[in-house]
């Protein structure tokens, strides 16, 4: 029991994370003249940062929401995963290395944290679904 409480905490810690940086604050500030020009300053049409806002804050909402599951949520982490990877090398070209460039690396890390946990919890929800003699088998 402990185990899957402290895989949940992670899980929902990482999560939590992930659904700030990527959908909340996205959210509130992709209008920002901060936001607007740092899009323009990678190279990308301002239709791209709507849309982009657009599909991180839905990304999010499947990643946090407990209803959504199976596909909806390998979509949204692959679709993150491929945005911070395009994040991390339109830095790399554009600004060169340094922490703008390294900085959605660590958010990366923190996604495919949350997306190990969320499959971790997934095999021990199947084992809390199995009789009690499958359980002990296992253990």
């Amino acid at each position: 029991m402990k185990t899957h409480k402290k895989t949940t905490m992670i899980y929902w810690i990482s999560t939590g994370i992930i659904f700030l940086f990527e959908g909340f604050m996205p959210a509130f500030t992709s209008h920002t003249d901060i936001a607007i020009e740092g899009i323009r300053h990678l190279g990308y049409p301002d239709y791209f940062r709507v849309m982009l806002t657009v599909f991180k804050v839905v990304g999010a909402l499947a990643l946090i929401l407990p209803f959504v599951k199976g596909r909806f949520k390998e979509w949204a982490y692959a679709g993150f995963g491929f945005t911070i990877i395009s994040a991390f090398v339109s830095h790399g070209v554009i600004d060169g290395f340094g922490g703008q460039t390294l900085f959605p690396l660590v958010v990366f890390a923190v996604l495919i944290t949350s997306y190990i946990y969320y499959h971790k919890l997934l095999v021990l929800q199947d084992l809390s679904n199995q009789p009690s003699y499958v359980i002990s088998s296992i253990h």
